[in-house]
């Protein structure tokens, strides 16, 4: 059976419409077969000329035309599928006449019989219809239900039917609606009506805003005849803009929430409202902010009576580059004192006038009195941009070929507009300070200049993620250590912001801290285990979120005089190695578990380098950029490091240009070092024997090489450190006693014994016997201590050179 009415039927094959639907009573749905005889009779056309359908099905449609002659009138219908809507008229039951405007489309079933589908709507005196329908058939359909697409023809001349029967039949002109097609395409296969709202863009270049869009409820049933065969889908529609103005409102506040607001970035939200505001509601818009609100220093405040700073932040014409703006964006503008905007500030309510000769403020201001006259500005609305209690600039909006001034109206819905607007400029502004925070926060955290250092020459680079991504924690970090040695440190803190900034410098601390006890990489890596472990039980504890939920680390420590480098790395990417004659070199180094986990034990290995070799440690920003995987980064990386004789800023250059696009994901620290050797001539060492005598032996070879490094200043000095370093190994150690000297940026002295005993600085009182000894060491020497070997412990003690004391 056919359905009854096309308009307002819902899914279910329900009438949706109700009692003041217009169309349900003013458009007529008639099917008329290649004979002429009707074989559809919707109950709009029975409300419309008073028949009902067993008045009329199976008799000749001319029947009911008002003509002198009904059988030229059917044929002129008929060819008016070509041309369009027709008006024609038509006997009433009541028998008065009816004029109809009135549209034929041909129909064309499976079998290549031609029907014609009939849409007819009452026409009242003087008023054009505002219905309009269109029919689509599926030509060519067959049993399997399968159908090319439909077009959407809506207000459009109608379409030459294809007879052929391999295209789809039907009228308007242009290419197929997607929507449309998916819409009538669901129909036919589901067999169940279909409604839909759209909102078209208007017919008409001036009413082109986006504020003015034409709303149009669609729908689409199928046609059926008498043994229940489907026709072709029906595709109603009704242009409903005019008579709901409230919907322009709410498509542009919909608009406005999708449109702005899309990012974090206080320059690219501004824009997003400027693109908004314009063409739909005024010709030119200007966004003012304070200057405090757009270098994110704090909330932008109004001194009392002082002057007002304001920057450009965003404007937009209808016409590029037109008018010319007094200042362009991220230029500092001031308005005359009488101006709405000094107004707006001081008052926080939104203003609107009109320009013309009598405005007061406008003779101070020649340039603006130049531009409004040039392009016959005749109305402005000024609006401050106030969130949260803070007001953070002004927007302006003017208008010229816009002939209507703003209204009331017109301010409420800006209003809103910029309401909406300045909550996303401020959670913009927030953000950005939060993020310059916690940048400042992270490089007031990493070393601003690495010490120099005889063993390495070191370079590096610290790159911030962008600003939607925030701050992490990453740093890199040089220690010098005893005996010529050096430590060099990159890590990573797990997360983003203030609190992964924070807990990166407590690691650093700490790393810095352990590493002054001269512990072994793997032991280093231990320690720093447990504290970030406590770290995160104390901030559980707390409620407030881990403030170091965890890290990675890679620890290294390069000996000039043995020429290898001791590394441990937690959870952190292996380092590279650039030789000077052989391949870039990924040395297998244990991986231990992150920061953090705890469980595993760390362990260290040992790698022999060369002098001039370049060593780069990094974090895994590096290799696991947004747009390539680990096994590319690798390949770049060694690329950059091909050539390690090339100055180690240069490399790092490299670096960055092949491994990291312009706007990183995450946080990267990497650092570059390329070793040196500690020549043999500068090391001195001596076995001791285990006799009290032998430390006057020792003293004398200590003087001798003193001299032939011509430091006789230090021999007084030196000799003393000797003498109670060695006589305490002999006295209170065991095992195997060595001295060595090292000749470096220092005269380090050391003593290396079998015992695991550290001693311990006191004073001595008047009555001891000893105990005197290291303090002497003590106040003789620059810095002293004591490490730990697998042997036992080394003791030593540095004194400045002549000249750097």
């Amino acid at each position: 059976m056919p359905v009854d009415e096309g308009e307002g039927m819902g899914v279910n094959g329900m009438s949706g419409s109700g009692p003041g639907d217009p169309l349900i009573t003013t458009t007529a749905v008639a099917v008329v077969d290649a004979d002429g005889l009707i074989t559809y009779w919707s109950q709009g056309a029975q409300d419309l000329l008073g028949y009902s359908a067993a008045d009329v099905v199976r008799h000749p449609a001319r029947a009911l035309l008002r003509s002198r002659d009904p059988t030229a009138a059917m044929s002129r219908l008929r060819r008016s599928a070509r041309a369009g809507n027709a008006v024609v008229t038509v006997r009433h039951r009541a028998g008065h006449a009816v004029r109809l405007t009135v549209r034929v489309c041909p129909l064309i079933a499976a079998d290549g019989r031609r029907d014609w589908l009939v849409l007819g709507a009452g026409v009242p005196a003087g008023t054009p219809p505002e219905t309009h329908a269109a029919a689509t058939a599926p030509a060519g359909a067959d049993t399997t239900g399968t159908t090319p697409a439909p077009t959407d023809t809506t207000g459009t001349t109608p379409a030459r039917t294809d007879t052929t029967g391999t295209t789809p039949a039907g009228i308007g002109a242009g290419r197929p609606s997607p929507v449309v097609t998916r819409h009538a395409r669901r129909t036919l296969v589901s067999g169940q009506p279909q409604v839909t709202v759209a909102h078209a863009p208007p017919r008409h270049g001036r009413t082109g805003r986006l504020g003015r869009e034409r709303t149009r409820p669609r729908s689409f049933f199928p046609l059926r005849d008498d043994a229940g065969r489907t026709l072709g889908i029906c595709y109603a529609a009704r242009d409903v803009t005019v008579q709901d103005p409230t919907r322009e409102r709410l498509v542009l506040l919909n608009a406005a929430s999708e449109h702005i607001g899309t990012t974090l970035d206080l320059d690219r939200t501004v824009h997003e409202f400027a693109e908004v505001a314009v063409p739909q509601l005024a010709d030119f818009v200007a966004i003012d902010l304070l200057d405090v609100a757009t270098t994110g220093k704090g909330p932008p405040t109004r001194p009392p009576g002082g002057p007002v700073t304001l920057r450009r932040a965003a404007h937009l014409s209808i016409h590029p580059n037109l008018p010319k703006v007094i200042a362009e964006v991220g230029e500092p503008i001031r308005y005359p004192p009488g101006s709405l905007q000094n107004r707006c500030l001081a008052t926080g309510e939104p203003s609107r006038e009109a320009l013309g000769p009598g405005t007061p403020w406008l003779p101070d201001d020649p340039l603006r009195w130049t531009g409004i006259n040039r392009f016959g500005v005749h109305t402005h609305l000024v609006l401050p941009l106030r969130a949260r209690g803070v007001t953070m600039g002004v927007v302006t909006l003017l208008r010229w070929e816009n002939p209507d001034p703003f209204t009331e109206d017109d301010q409420l819905l800006i209003e809103d507009l910029v309401a909406r607007a300045a909550v996303c400029v401020d959670n913009a502004r927030r953000f950005a300070r939060e993020h310059q925070a916690a940048l400042t926060l992270q490089t007031s955290l990493l070393p601003p200049n690495l010490p120099p250092h005889n063993a390495v020459e070191v370079a590096h680079r610290y790159l911030p993620a962008d600003a939607e991504s925030g701050v992490g924690g990453d740093w890199f970090d040089v220690i010098p250590l005893s005996g010529a040695r050096v430590a060099l440190v990159v890590g990573d803190v797990i997360g983003h912001g203030l609190h992964a900034a924070a807990s990166m410098g407590r690691l650093r601390a700490a790393v810095q801290t352990l590493a002054d006890l001269d512990q072994s990489p793997d032991e280093l890596l231990a320690h720093v285990n447990d504290l970030v472990m406590r770290l995160s039980d104390e901030a559980e504890a707390a409620a407030e979120g881990p403030a170091a939920a965890g890290a990675t680390c890679v620890y290294a420590i390069y000996d000039p005089i043995a020429r290898t480098m001791a590394v441990a790395r937690a959870g952190h990417p292996t380092p590279a190695v650039a030789h000077l004659t052989e391949p870039v070199e990924f040395p297998d180094i244990p991986a231990g578990p992150p920061l953090g986990l705890g469980g595993l034990p760390f362990e260290s290995a040992e790698i022999p380098l060369e002098e001039g070799s370049v060593v780069a440690l990094y974090t895994d920003g590096l290799i696991q950029a947004s747009d390539q995987d680990v096994d590319v980064g690798i390949e770049r990386l060694c690329f950059a490091l091909a050539h390690p004789d090339r100055p180690l800023e240069e490399i790092c250059d490299i670096m960055v240009r092949a491994l990291l696009s312009d706007r990183p994901r995450d946080d990267v620290a990497f650092l570059v070092a390329r070793t040196r050797a500690l020549s043999p001539d500068r090391v001195a060492s001596w076995h001791v024997p285990a006799d009290p005598s032998a430390v006057r032996v020792v003293r004398d070879d200590v003087s001798d090489r003193l001299s032939h490094w011509n430091l006789e200043e230090l021999a007084f000095t030196t000799e003393l450190i000797v003498s109670e370093l060695v006589t305490n190994a002999i006295r209170h150690a065991h095992g195997p006693i060595n001295l060595r000297l090292i000749h470096e940026r220092t005269l380090i002295c050391e003593v290396s014994d079998g015992g695991h005993t550290s001693p311990h600085l006191r004073r001595a009182r008047s009555t001891d016997e000893g105990g005197r000894g290291l303090f002497l060491v003590a106040q003789l020497a620059q810095r002293w201590g004591t490490r730990y070997t697998g042997s036992g412990k080394t003791i030593w003690a540095e004194q400045p050179l002549p000249g750097e004391i």
